[in-house]
């Protein structure tokens, strides 16, 4: 299910049709992130560091990792695809849990949702894919969504 045409919520071992991931042409960079891995705060940095290759100025926040995401620059590709697994279990040693992480991949999704191009708009150039297993899927959803209305422009 997409929450918004960058971000999609799948169940472990799900499949998504290929067109809503890749263009019709171009270079693509996928990462895969895994949320169990994702503990605390300064894991996600790590993982998003390893999966991005995130440049050596990173400055391990918030704020920087949605600047680096809005970028992109240092990886040599048209169109990138995020797959964050057992995205449900991502920042469950916090007690604000992974709001803050979704907030930062929808904010720095919209910014990069669409290419401008002399012949009109283009796909998402960013594409967002959160995957869990089938049971905690509504739950996954659900946050996704709440974040969504915190952060979508009024």
């Amino acid at each position: 299910m997409a929450i918004v045409p960058w971000v999609h919520v799948v169940p472990e071992h799900g499949a998504m049709p290929v067109d809503l991931l890749l263009p019709t042409s171009g270079r693509t960079y996928v990462a895969r992130l895994d949320g169990r891995r994702m503990r605390d705060t300064d894991a996600v940095f790590q993982q998003f560091y390893d999966g991005l290759r995130l440049p050596d100025h990173f400055g391990w926040n918030w704020n920087a990792l949605h600047d680096c995401l809005r970028d992109l620059h240092w990886l040599p590709a048209d169109h990138y695809v995020l797959i964050v697994e057992a995205a449900d279990e991502a920042l469950s040693d916090e007690l604000s849990g992974p709001g803050m992480l979704f907030r930062t991949l929808l904010r720095a999704g919209r910014r990069r949702s669409s290419v401008r191009r002399p012949e009109g708009t283009g796909p998402s150039r960013l594409v967002v894919v959160l995957s869990c297993d089938a049971a905690s899927l509504p739950g996954l959803e659900e946050q996704l969504r709440s974040c969504w209305e915190e952060t979508a422009p009024s």
